[in-house]
């Protein structure tokens, strides 16, 4: 545990000092979120700060190469030179759509060959707990690989909806993730859990060193740059945990532990799931491109009810935190004790959600302040 919280702390560190040269940056070469019709923030915002985040991650990962214990994860294979293409691909990408704006095909084409590049060495699907253990063939492998990617990108892009929202998101959701993972790793012994266990750890610790500058009112937004790549870490943290974990290898206080495998990675992505897949439904059914922005997300939702920005943040972060934690308490807890904490959990939360701190205001536009769809 020591050795994974100096990585959480140098990722967080090198995030946080970096931003602010980021933000620099991001105004000297004009990548500003400027105020438009559709838009909360009432002054002009510099995008770019994943770079910052791209910073904390790769001090994150030197520092680990050096430690005894994760020094493991870079002598055993090829998946970290995996993760880091994969990642370069996402970033240039996002930088690119931060400055001039990048058609939807462009960028999807974009997350297809980070995907791809990313399965093709190693970060990809081998088989499923689903009747055991089955197996995939190594083209099935690959396409469901690049899909998994493809969602949990979108899925924070989506997500990125008002200051602070999508880092403490992905923050709350791999800390779950992390102490699953951890439990197999070190407490099992799965070995292949490591990785997972170390980028779950690493994202921790970006979001955290990254929310300082980005809660709200932000000095900074991480700008699909951002989003895009903390949707890229989930799913390789997701990846080489469940797609390549032998369920039979795990065991616990109930049969559920089994199918976390499967279980956990969409419960952690629960929140940010639901907005993408109702986002393309709605704007489906209304005959709009799936990726269109508009303003009927969970958190604009949330602003219409009366709640301020700073609470409809709190409120789909506890969202998160009650989806994410109830899966993980599967592992840990007999399952009447995991659903009993989930409910208590979920009666606090509604009440919460029906009693806004400020009345409603017929006059608030419930806009996004990031920069996803």
């Amino acid at each position: 545990m020591r050795e994974y919280l100096l990585c959480l702390l140098a990722a967080a560190a090198v995030t946080y000092l970096t931003t602010p040269l980021v933000e620099r940056l991001a105004r000297r070469l004009g990548v500003i979120a400027e105020v438009r019709d559709r838009d909360v923030h009432d002054r002009a915002t510099p995008r770019l700060g994943g770079l910052a985040m791209l910073f904390g991650l790769l001090a994150g990962l030197l520092l680990a190469s050096k430690l005894p214990m994760m020094g493991a994860v870079f002598q055993s294979g090829g998946a970290p030179l995996a993760l880091l293409s994969g990642v370069f691909v996402i970033v240039i990408l996002g930088i690119a759509d931060d400055k001039w704006g990048l058609d939807a095909p462009v960028k999807l084409a974009g997350q297809v060959l980070a995907a791809g590049l990313m399965a093709f060495q190693g970060i990809a699907v081998i088989w499923l707990p689903i009747g055991g253990t089955f197996v995939l063939d190594p083209l099935t492998s690959v396409l469901f690989t690049v899909l998994i990617v493809l969602v949990s990108i979108n899925a924070i892009n989506f997500v990125d909806g008002l200051d602070g929202l999508a880092a403490g998101i992905v923050a709350v959701a791999a800390g779950g993730f992390f102490a699953y993972s951890y439990l197999l790793s070190v407490e099992l012994g799965v070995e292949r859990a490591t990785l997972a266990t170390l980028v779950s750890v690493l994202l921790v610790g970006m979001c955290l060193g990254f929310l300082p500058h980005n809660a709200y009112r932000a000095r900074i937004f991480m700008g699909d740059t951002g989003s895009m790549m903390l949707g890229l870490l989930l799913a390789a943290a997701t990846i080489t945990l469940s797609g390549q974990i032998d369920p039979s290898a795990v065991a616990g206080p109930t049969l559920l532990p089994a199918v976390l495998p499967i279980l956990l990675p969409v419960a952690v992505m629960a929140i940010p799931l639901i907005d993408l897949f109702g986002a393309v439904i709605r704007r489906t059914r209304a005959g709009r491109n799936p990726f269109a922005p508009d303003k009927e997300h969970l958190h604009h939702r949330l602003l219409e009810m009366g709640h301020s920005q700073s609470r409809a943040v709190l409120l789909m972060y506890a969202w998160t935190g009650l989806v994410a934690g109830s899966a993980v308490a599967l592992a840990f807890f007999p399952l009447p004790i995991a659903i009993g904490g989930f409910v208590i959990g979920l009666a606090l939360i509604l009440v919460a959600v029906r009693r806004p701190a400020r009345p409603k205001l017929a006059a608030v536009r419930p806009l996004r302040t990031g920069t996803d769809g």
